[in-house]
């Protein structure tokens, strides 16, 4: 009879995220993560070939979950302007309620080691961002934007602007304020109109 494994992926992804948070990704190895959870260093590359799959699991499997609910936002709401207000009031929400995981968005793809990524984490990579940026450029229509800056207003108003919000907080491992949130659909709502 096989036993189950003892660490499962997600314990080791989760352990990642808070090596990453906490040093960045420079601080995301093989061995600092089967330490972090108390495994044995088998274990990690039981599940991963190398560090370079590991940091594009850490990344990819951080920007997919934001981007489901993100995208949810963005696309199901029937109103422009709601939708618009609600999705940055998401972005600072989202970063609240995964502290770790949003210190890591403050990153990018390339900070984890994108050029060396397979091919198929390429592509999970492109495809989410696809993803996103069509939803942004339906959104941007709906609203009315037409040229490039009334465009690049909508993308600074829904992607840029809730980043800024939270960034100085994360960044410095602090919480978010009560206000975040508000403050955020204010200044879209500003920018938007």
């Amino acid at each position: 009879m096989v036993r189950p494994p003892r660490f499962d992926t997600d314990q080791l992804l989760d352990a990642a995220v808070r090596l990453a948070a906490s040093g960045g990704p420079h601080a995301v190895t093989m061995s600092a993560v089967a330490q972090a959870v108390g495994a044995p260093s088998g274990s990690v590359y039981h599940r991963f070939a190398g560090r370079t799959v590991l940091l594009a699991e850490v990344w990819l499997r951080t920007v997919e979950r934001f981007q489901e609910g993100y995208l949810a936002v963005l696309t199901e709401e029937p109103d422009p302007h709601r939708a618009a207000r609600t999705a940055s009031r998401y972005v600072v929400a989202w970063c609240r309620e995964n502290p770790h995981e949003a210190v890591l968005l403050l990153y990018g793809a390339s900070d984890f080691g994108r050029a060396d990524w397979s091919e198929e984490h390429g592509r999970r990579a492109d495809a989410g961002n696809s993803r996103v940026f069509a939803a942004l450029a339906r959104l941007a229509e709906a609203l009315g934007a037409r040229d490039e800056q009334a465009r690049d207003r909508v993308a600074l108003a829904l992607v840029d602007l809730p980043l800024t919000v939270v960034r100085r907080h994360l960044r410095t491992g602090g919480t978010l304020p009560p206000h975040a949130e508000d403050l955020t659909e204010q200044c879209t709502t500003a920018l938007l109109t």
